[in-house]
């Protein structure tokens, strides 16, 4: 029998950072530090969009029977509001918006793809903002409406300039339709100026393949010239849309980007609207798409907006519509739009900058007492808390280790008492496939959300026992399905370097917190690509030894034989330092008995910058040409073998390597999960495939439950002849060339957007390498940039236990190439530190806090505590659960029975929620849920203290975005004129705010006084 969601989940309560401090505080002085405000972290939470009750983003079918797939926030939370695909069409990653504005100084991520906008569908056909995103003082929204029987979605997004100066706004509307120049190449058929060359003169333009079958792709994009707001021009959607032309031919015409400005007054908004359109497939379809273009072009569909919002379009010749009174439009329009998240503090209380550090570098400080690990670990908690969360963040950590800081003290008692070595006090990550005895380990799958191992895998056992700080749980793609995106059920993680781009998967978490220095090395997982391609994203170094040379006991599997988990680092010398610790034999994983017989004493020794000399390198053609880009990137590549060669080897051209026959037809993933829960006596699931058959895994991931049977012991033993005997087989052919290692590159194409659901809109990587396939030794280096800038590697793949010789090669190349590229998106933090100590606050972030003295109050009556680490997190957000219970606490509700469908008995506030529902206080939704792990709105407070405490009165006071006829406004007004609240100094009182934990214990202090 299939467990039920509830019987699985065990919830940890985390609220996130939220928004801004309230308007009460006149004068808020930090004179105590914040050690970390996201210490304890579930993703499902930290800066992202409230989650609708989708279990993935949402898929709608229009009538020609195309499915359109939209990025909102339900999971895996892109949130960008682009259509990943649209089925029978060449569209992937389509409607998203780059924007780029005038304001000073610039902001961290101008001109990138804008994403967090907190989209939810409606159940109808909108989906809208609950959330604004600020870039620069501007406040974007997103609204997409979708009209199935005209088979089209309209886009249509809003600015306001929240300055006291007036800002330019640029803004690049597109994506991908196609790729390559065969028949997925997707070209311009017709525009309404009747050439293929979209200008200002052009209203809408067709795109479609060669291929008859496919649906063609239209846009309509505003009034043409000589209306002033028409189309400014066109740009490449995937390479800086605002600096490079939109191609004409090749692979890269596939790209298109539509640019419009708007020049945007203090306190004024100004919107877009575009159209995209499908059509039947055909040649009759396209006619009638052009027909549909043409209608709307002349009388476009506006549905469901209003009057102020039509005011504020910028790209449609409003005066030439019917039916609209321009005359109705004040001089200066401002909409009514969700506030945004406030922007995490881009401070450190650390004295010690751990950017771009690496082992090596980190331990020489902590030898010469320049630094300590507690003071280590704080900077990089710190950095995780400025740039992971929030809509713009990377989202490479799924939790954060609650304990981070006292790992660290105990590693500097331990130093402190005479013990050495290279990783004690070191922070690393861990990827979230791979146990810990101390945080959940999910898989990266709601599924098993609030799973917690009660042991470590076996590779964190080594890194504990050598000291090293588990710092959190990195990102990953769902059970590590994809090496194209790290997609999970909690967030889709961004690229470190490229922060529009995909981080590759599965270890993309991995990746990217080392590479923007939220921890200085992480572990990974690689069964195809799932190593490599995130490293080389994101400019680093990784290992994938030979198959058994690392254990994977305690790592959720997906091909159990082929799985590899092996370390990520910025150099070679943090890998040998972490193969030291991590490799070896393990006695409870068959697959290793071998490893301590081949594993060196001391990787470091194998770390001669000489240790090219006279080696022949052999390399492959083919593997560096691409089949569809036309970028350069294989050529860019082959010109480093200069590097090889400047290091004394010799280019040794082969031939392609011979196969060693058919793959067995196995259940790997069967066995892998039986051996994995084996290791678990609590483990919520009976087998693998009623994991991936839960209905809480992404829909696109989920399968029907499938009794299979796993391996026999004969089966086993095919399955490791099989991989022995293609070893044999490579070995042979590497003979026959007499080389020492072959050379792969990393990805033969540039790095692509993160909205996509094509491979090939990743970046090519069929360069055929035969690490996973084979289970070989390989070591990945930077070796610089490609035509357009973006990071090349190298793979040098040895013979089956040539570990030690090909990691030392991967070192002499890496001194000779001295390659790897560092984020421009994470720089160093303004450094404030440690006050010294005066009389101690309750909690390590309340000292001087404007509400402190009414924390205390709530805290000394037992109403409100703080978190583990010592932190209240003030500026966080409260959980309706969490207003529940202190609610029900302060008047002494006795506990009841939830009827809600999502407040499982279980739950930690269930007899609270059900004490207020039965008093009336706290209700739920029209569905029948509660979200008790939803956010609770200002005016959602005002309600529940109104019906809890039978407050009354009418205050004379009024707010400016509280009208009269709204359905808060008694609540609120009754919280005025009993002095609980008297909103913000701007005169608003901004009730679809995120109340936070501050306010929250003024409010219910004031109404307890």
């Amino acid at each position: 029998m299939m467990p039920t969601s509830n019987d699985v989940k065990k919830r940890i309560r985390s609220p996130r950072n939220s928004a801004s401090e309230a308007d009460e505080a006149r004068c808020v002085h930090r004179r105590k530090p914040r050690f970390l405000a996201l210490i304890v972290m579930m993703v499902a939470i930290i800066g992202l969009a409230p989650m609708n009750s989708a279990l993935a983003l949402m898929s709608l079918p229009s009538d020609n029977g195309v499915e359109w797939e939209f990025h909102d926030a339900a999971p895996p939370n892109l949130d960008t509001g682009s259509i990943r695909r649209a089925s029978g069409t060449p569209m992937q990653g389509f409607g998203n918006i780059f924007v780029q504005v005038s304001t000073s100084p610039e902001p961290r991520l101008n001109g990138e793809m804008m994403r967090g906008f907190g989209l939810e569908f409606d159940g109808d056909n909108t989906f809208e903002t609950n959330q604004s995103v600020n870039l620069g003082d501007v406040l974007i929204t997103r609204e997409i409406y979708f009209d199935e029987e005209a088979n089209t979605a309209r886009f249509f997004d809003t600015f306001t300039n929240i300055a006291d100066e007036s800002v330019t706004v640029d803004v690049s509307f597109g994506g991908s339709v196609g790729y390559g120049t065969g028949d997925n190449h997707g070209a311009i058929q017709a525009t309404s100026s009747g050439d293929l060359e979209v200008d200002g003169d052009d209203a809408w333009l067709l795109v479609a393949t060669p291929d008859e079958e496919n649906h063609p792709v239209g846009v309509v994009l505003g009034s043409p010239e000589p209306f002033a707001g028409a189309l400014q021009g066109t740009g490449n959607q995937q390479r800086n849309p605002f600096e490079t032309p939109l191609a004409t031919t090749g692979h890269e015409a596939n790209f298109f980007g539509f640019l419009h400005q708007l020049e945007i007054e203090p306190g004024e908004t100004k919107s877009l609207a575009r159209f995209v359109v499908t059509g039947e497939a055909g040649e009759e379809g396209a006619g009638q798409t052009v027909a549909s273009m043409e209608q709307l072009a002349e009388q476009p569909d506006f549905t469901n907006l209003t009057t102020e919002e039509l005011c504020t379009i910028g790209n449609w010749d409003l005066a030439q519509l019917p039916q609209f009174d321009e005359a109705a439009c004040p001089e200066l329009t401002r909409l009514d739009v969700p506030q945004a998240p406030a922007e995490a503090d881009m401070y450190t209380t650390a004295e010690y900058d751990v950017t771009n550090k690496t082992i090596a570098e980190l331990q020489r400080d902590l030898a010469a007492g320049v630094t300590t690990s507690e003071e280590i670990t704080r900077a990089y908690l710190d950095r995780i808390a400025a740039y992971d969360g929030g809509p713009l963040g990377f989202h490479a950590f799924i939790h954060v280790a609650e304990d981070a800081l006292e790992q660290a003290r105990a590693a500097d008692q331990a130093r402190s008492n005479g013990e050495e070595g290279a990783l004690l006090g070191i922070p690393i990550a861990i990827k979230d496939i791979i146990d810990t005895k101390d945080m959940p380990t999910t898989g990266g799958s709601r599924a098993l959300d609030g799973w917690e191992p009660e042991a470590d895998a076996y590779q964190v056992e080594q890194l504990r026992e050598a000291g090293a700080v588990i710092i959190g749980k990195t990102n990953t793609s769902e059970f590590a399905n994809s090496g194209s995106f790290s997609e999970s059920g909690w967030m889709q993680t961004w690229n470190a370097l490229y922060p529009s781009k995909t981080s590759f998967g599965s270890s993309g978490g991995s990746a990217v917190s080392v590479a923007t220095s939220m921890a200085p090395a992480a572990l990974g997982s690689q069964t195809g690509v799932s190593l490599y391609a995130p490293t080389v994203g994101s400019s680093l170094t990784t290992f994938r030894g030979t198959d058994g040379m690392a254990s994977v006991r305690g790592v959720m599997p997906l091909t159990w034989g082929q799985d590899y988990v092996g370390p990520i680092a910025r150099t070679v010398t943090d890998l040998a330092y972490l193969l030291n610790v991590t490799a070896g034999t393990d006695e409870l994983d068959m697959l290793t008995a071998d490893a301590d017989s081949y594993k060196p004493d001391d990787w470091t020794e194998y770390l001669d910058r000489n240790a090219l000399e006279g080696k022949r390198i052999g390399y492959i053609p083919s593997s560096f040409e691409s089949s569809y880009a036309d970028d350069g990137t294989g050529e860019a590549t082959i010109e480093h073998f200069a590097d090889l060669e400047a290091g004394g080897a010799t280019m040794i051209e082969m031939s392609e390597p011979p196969s060693a026959g058919d793959r067995p037809s196995l259940n790997m993933n069967g066995e892998g999960w039986a051996r994995y829960i084996e290791l678990h006596e609590d483990f919520p699931y009976e087998n693998g495939e009623q994991v991936r058959s839960s209905p809480d895994v992404l829909l696109y991931n989920q399968r029907d439950y499938e009794e299979r049977a796993r391996m026999t012991e004969e089966e086993v033993e095919q399955w490791m002849e099989y991989r022995a005997r293609y070893k044999e087989v490579i070995a042979e052919w590497m003979d026959e060339y007499d080389v020492d290692v072959v050379v792969y590159p990393g990805f033969i194409s540039d790095v692509y957007n993160n909205d996509s659901a094509a491979s090939q809109l990743t970046a090519d990587r069929a360069t055929g390498v035969l690490t996973s396939n084979v289970g070989l030794p390989t070591v990945v280096v930077p070796v610089g940039v490609n035509p357009h800038g973006y990071s090349i590697s190298m793979q040098l793949v040895g013979r089956a236990w040539d570990d030690g010789d090909v990691l030392g090669m991967g070192y002499a190349l890496e001194q000779q190439t001295q390659a790897q590229l560092l984020t421009e998106f994470a720089p160093p933090l303004e450094q404030r530190p440690i006050d010294e100590p005066g009389e101690q606050p309750r909690f390590t972030d309340v000292g001087g806090h404007w509400a402190a003295d009414y924390i205390d109050s709530l805290v000394e009556l037992g109403l409100i505590s703080g978190y583990p680490d010592g932190t209240f997190r003030p500026n966080a957000s409260i959980s309706r659960a969490e207003a529940a219970r202190i609610i029900a606490r302060e008047l002494g509700l006795e506990a009841g029975e939830s009827t809600f469908a999502d407040v499982a008995a279980g739950h930690w506030a269930a007899g609270d929620i059900g004490a207020v529902e039965s008093a009336g206080i706290l209700t739920g939704y029209p569905d029948g849920t509660f979200k008790p792990d939803g956010r609770l709105s200002r005016q959602e407070m005002a309600v529940i203290l109104v019906r809890a405490y039978e407050l009354s009165g009418d205050s004379s006071d009024s707010f400016s975005d509280v009208s009269e006829d709204s359905w808060s406004y008694p609540y609120i007004a009754a919280l005025t004129s009993n002095n609980i609240t008297s909103g913000y100094l701007d005169g608003t009182f901004r009730p679809q705010r995120d109340i936070t934990r501050a306010e929250f214990s003024v409010m219910v202090a004031r109404v307890i006084e």
